[in-house]
């Protein structure tokens, strides 16, 4: 989301590194105070792989007391690495991504004054008080800011493709807000969600997958009262095939490590409900199209049954490349495949054309190349043949794209390829 909750560390050299906070506790105003990593101020029989994530028991409180302590991200909560510093002495805490979370930050209700920052500060914050005897920092209060860029990106701790299951589908569908997210709170607990949280609040800031979940979850129940007559497969196609895959800056997405995103980080995108509202065609699924699917990953007539509640008798051929998902994902492309898809019109007539983005090293061919719709309900089948191009191919996944436009309309399929 466009929106942080800045809180700058301040070192005694003058230079200042950009955090998130939403701790309510504050340092004395412009007063500076001795800086120490977590090792530093390890216990004597604490291992320094324990001790720089602050882990209970690593630190030595004689070390600690008065100072801000400086913590890496990692294993433990980060709101409990706080509660960490907080019983040793610490006055304050600035929390230091490791390599993997990269630029992903977040804005964590602590207990003391704090400070989380990215990862390449902190390797300047650590590389500061190996310089100097004495060295010092200060922690600002956070604020609210809201237009910050980029926006959306994508967090270190997202659920990422390919899928293991069944490659030929791709996953994740979609990504939603799941950053700093505020929203009603509980009063049964403390908004660190631990044990020793006194603390009670109306409304709390979360993050995580279960943050993001709950965004579409919202989004399929209005679109459902908006169109009580689309199926599931439906709405979905709608929240996929009108996702956006550029920032706030029109530049593509990226993960926490700056490096741009791909399908197996945001799957279609990121959503945007008002223009799925309105997706102008969808890719949508029957009883059948689900019960073939489970007959392609083997499952027997019985177990079938299960679902179908009557006897059921698979189809002899079932490819789930074939099966009418809104994106395409060929994991084993050896010199060619064609795979058909079929669009339902559900808004007004209008002739939509095909337009591909080619994954490296594959040529995408789509027939017929337009698609001319008169009436809401109307099918229209069309086939897509990726062919690998001699000597260019990818050796790992490259991705593309598909969309079908009639001017107003942008029906946008992820492409996802990789040669056997």
């Amino acid at each position: 989301m466009d929106r942080e909750f800045p809180t700058y560390v301040t070192l005694g050299n003058k230079k200042s590194f950009k955090g998130q906070s939403l701790s309510t506790r504050a340092l004395q105003s412009g007063k500076f105070y001795r800086l120490v990593t977590a090792v530093d101020a390890k216990a004597a029989n604490a291992l320094d792989e324990d001790a720089i994530l602050c882990k209970p028991g690593t630190l030595d409180p004689r070390k600690v007391k008065g100072k801000i302590l400086v913590c890496l991200r990692g294993e433990n909560a980060r709101v409990d690495k706080g509660q960490q510093a907080l019983q040793a002495g610490a006055v304050g805490m600035v929390l230091a991504n490791n390599e993997l979370t990269g630029n992903e930050v977040i804005a964590d209700p602590h207990v003391l004054p704090a400070s989380h920052i990215k990862y390449s500060d902190g390797l300047m914050v650590f590389a500061y008080i190996r310089s100097t005897k004495s060295p010092k920092g200060y922690i600002t209060p956070a604020r609210t800011k809201l237009g910050s860029k980029p926006a959306p990106f994508m967090a270190a701790f997202s659920s990422k493709g390919p899928n293991t299951v069944t490659p030929e589908i791709l996953k994740p569908d979609i990504t939603a807000p799941g950053v700093s997210i505020i929203a009603a709170y509980s009063e049964a607990q403390g908004p660190t969600n631990l044990i020793f949280d006194k603390r009670r609040v109306a409304f709390n800031s979360v993050s995580g997958t279960s943050m993001s979940c709950p965004h579409i979850s919202g989004i399929v129940g209005l679109l459902k009262t908006l169109h009580p007559d689309w199926s599931p497969a439906a709405i979905k196609s709608a929240i996929m095939t009108t996702a956006r895959t550029q920032d706030n800056r029109m530049q593509p997405l990226l993960n926490a490590s700056n490096i741009m995103a791909t399908p197996f980080s945001f799957g279609a995108g990121h959503v945007q409900p008002n223009q799925a509202v309105d997706p102008g065609l969808v890719y949508d699924l029957t009883v059948n199209d689900y019960l073939n699917f489970l007959c392609s990953l083997g499952y027997n007539a019985t177990q079938i049954e299960t679902f179908s509640e009557k006897p059921y008798r698979c189809s002899k051929k079932i490819t789930l490349t074939n099966l009418n998902y809104p994106s395409i994902t060929v994991p084993n492309l050896s010199k060619s495949i064609t795979v058909t898809r079929t669009l339902k019109n559900v808004g007004t007539p209008g002739t939509y054309r095909a337009k591909i983005k080619n994954p490296t090293g594959v040529v995408v061919s789509v027939k017929p190349e337009s698609l001319k719709f008169k009436r809401v309900g109307e099918e229209k089948k069309f086939k897509v043949t990726l062919m690998l191009k001699k000597l260019k191919a990818a050796k790992d996944y490259a991705f593309g794209e598909l969309i079908w436009s009639d001017g107003k309309h942008h029906v946008r399929s992820p492409i996802v390829v990789k040669e056997a």
